[in-house]
């Protein structure tokens, strides 16, 4: 199946990056000011790695102080990457086979964009299905999980209109702000 639209066309290409040797109290710092969940580790266009909130977690359950730990030594080093000729619905049957949220994009080994699950289901939510089922997501959530009417729940599917946003229950249903706005 093919959906006609390439990855060189969604994916960002203002991708936070670092080199490899950085402390990763520094790389820590740097995610939380760019508001990312992870950073491309590159040397001279080349990718290293990928340092990741979950290898931070993972890195910080077996050592106490990570003040001496750079950012190369607890990321993943076995990187998938896709081409920005790639069709989005490659992509997404990559990510599930992988179990990765993110993609480095690119070209020659060099890295020139980066791709997130997110970015994909903006552009095509039809393709959420695909990636529940690889990513066991539940997203939207269960109704009964809400807490409040109007409160932000999660991420996912708008049931009204179909587009992928920030979810609120409202009158039963999972919706997105625009679609409350026009209650």
């Amino acid at each position: 199946m093919k959906i006609g639209i390439m990855v060189g066309d969604i994916m960002t290409r203002s991708f936070v990056s670092a080199r490899p040797d950085i402390p990763v109290l520094s790389a820590v710092r740097l995610m939380v000011k760019k508001r990312v969940g992870s950073l491309i580790l590159e040397e001279n266009g080349f990718l290293k790695g990928i340092l990741t909130e979950k290898d931070i977690m993972w890195a910080l359950s077996k050592k106490k102080d990570l003040s001496n730990v750079i950012a190369g030594d607890i990321c993943t080093r076995k990187i998938t990457t896709i081409k920005p000729s790639a069709d989005i619905y490659d992509a997404i049957v990559l990510m599930k086979k992988k179990k990765f949220r993110r993609l480095p994009v690119a070209v020659n080994k060099k890295v020139i964009g980066f791709l997130t699950l997110k970015e994909i289901l903006k552009i095509q939510p039809e393709l959420f299905e695909i990636a529940r089922e690889g990513y066991n997501l539940n997203w939207p959530l269960d109704k009964k999980n809400a807490e409040r009417p109007g409160e932000a729940i999660k991420e996912g599917i708008c049931e009204e209109c179909g587009n992928y946003d920030i979810l609120y229950l409202e009158n039963g249903k999972l919706m997105c702000e625009s679609c409350m706005d026009e209650i």
